[in-house]
C-alpha cells in the first residue's frame, strides 16, 4: 500500500510538472511573436508591432496595471494586452471568472483582451498572438503567411 501511494505521488508530481511546463512564459511570447513576418519587438519588454504603411501597429504589449489609484500605471509582464478582431470576439474570449483572459475598464469598447501568462497554455497563447497579428498585418504579409501555411 505504501509503495502504491509513493507511485501515485510520483505520478501526481509528473502531471504537475507537465501542467506547469505547458503554461506560457515571456520567452514563449517573444518566440511566437517574432516568428511572424514583419514583426518588430521592443528590446526592453514584451511589446510587439507590425509596420503598416510606415507606422508601427501594436498587437501585443504588457499590461499597464494601476497599482496605486493616484499613481502612474506600471508594466505587469505576467499579463499581456492582446488585440482581437472586434468586440464580439472579445466577449467570446473573456473567461467567466477572469482567471485566464479578462479585461478592465481601461479597455472598454476597445478590441483587446488581457491574458494571464501563468494561466494560459502555449498553444492557446500562440493562437491568440497569431490572430492579434492578423488584425494588424498588411494584406501582402497576410497573403504570404497564408501561402506559407498551406505549402
Amino acid at each position: 500500500m505504501v509503495k502504491e501511494n509513493q507511485e501515485l505521488g510520483k505520478d501526481a508530481l509528473r502531471a504537475a510538472k507537465h501542467y506547469n511546463a505547458a503554461m506560457a512564459t515571456a520567452e514563449d511570447v517573444r518566440r511566437i511573436a517574432l516568428s511572424l513576418p514583419g514583426v518588430e519587438g521592443s528590446p526592453e519588454g514584451l511589446v510587439f508591432s507590425v509596420v503598416v504603411k510606415g507606422k508601427a501597429k501594436g498587437f501585443v504589449w504588457p499590461w499597464l496595471e494601476r497599482v496605486h489609484p493616484k499613481k502612474a500605471r506600471v508594466p505587469n509582464e505576467g499579463v499581456l494586452g492582446v488585440m482581437v478582431k472586434d468586440l464580439t470576439i472579445k466577449e467570446i474570449l473573456l473567461s467567466p471568472d477572469g482567471s485566464k483572459i479578462f479585461t478592465e475598464p481601461h479597455y472598454n469598447n476597445y478590441p483587446a483582451v488581457l491574458v494571464r501568462l501563468e494561466a494560459i497554455e502555449v498553444d492557446e497563447l500562440e493562437d491568440l498572438i497569431v490572430e492579434a497579428w492578423r488584425c494588424r498585418a498588411p494584406k501582402d504579409l497576410l497573403r504570404k503567411f497564408d501561402e506559407a501555411q498551406v505549402g
